[in-house]
């Protein structure tokens, strides 16, 4: 019996996706859109990618999320690709951080790195080949320090660790998508579960958890 695979699409504070238009953040889909078309559109564009939808999914090895709030779904649609942990871990950056929300008034300027030559020993074509090759974030974590390393940077602190706590599903397409459930400890994602039917958790891990 082929195993349930669940992404979480982490949602801003107010539960609405952003993009840049030049070097301004703004509002691109709510999570009122993506539950009444059931489809997440592509939003992120950095490191000289292309625009994507950039999502996690759920593993009992890998479930954090990128922002603390957002909405779990499943879709028959195959990932594009999947990198083992935070994209910004294969960049030049000389200073990354956590914390997005150190970031998110200056997305332009930090996401305007170049990707580091090699970073596609990091890519994987579906789920299965990841967890063979990075089946826990401490693998993933030796390896990319050691790669950013070989290529003159400087060993990762122990505090960047989050950022191979939960993974990058990449799609090139938008995304029909089942919704099966909103996570977040703020007062709106209750509401928003409550309003369209949904379980509610406080975290996708509580999720994860809940399906045992």
């Amino acid at each position: 019996m082929k195993k349930r695979v669940y992404f979480a699409k982490s949602f801003e504070e107010d539960f609405v996706l952003k993009t840049l238009k030049g070097k301004k953040k703004v509002d691109f889909q709510s999570i009122y859109s993506v539950l009444k078309t059931k489809t997440i559109r592509l939003n992120t564009k950095s490191f000289g990618r292309e625009m994507r939808l950039a999502c996690s999914f759920l593993h009992k090895n890998y479930l954090k999320t990128y922002r603390p709030q957002g909405l779990i779904f499943q879709t028959k649609i195959k990932p594009d690709f999947i990198y083992p942990f935070d994209l910004v871990l294969l960049s030049d950056a000389k200073k990354i951080i956590v914390h997005y929300y150190r970031i998110k008034n200056n997305l332009h300027m930090y996401y305007n790195h170049n990707l580091i030559p090699g970073f596609k020993k990091f890519v994987f074509k579906n789920i299965v080949q990841l967890l063979r090759k990075f089946p826990s974030p401490d693998v993933s974590w030796k390896e990319v320090d050691k790669f950013r390393v070989e290529h003159g940077h400087k060993k990762l602190l122990k505090q960047k660790h989050r950022l191979v706590e939960y993974n990058e599903v990449i799609f090139y397409n938008p995304v029909e998508i089942k919704p099966v459930a909103i996570f977040g400890y703020r007062k709106n994602a209750r509401e928003i579960a409550k309003k369209y039917g949904l379980p509610y958790f406080v975290t996708a891990k509580r999720f994860f958890e809940s399906l045992n």
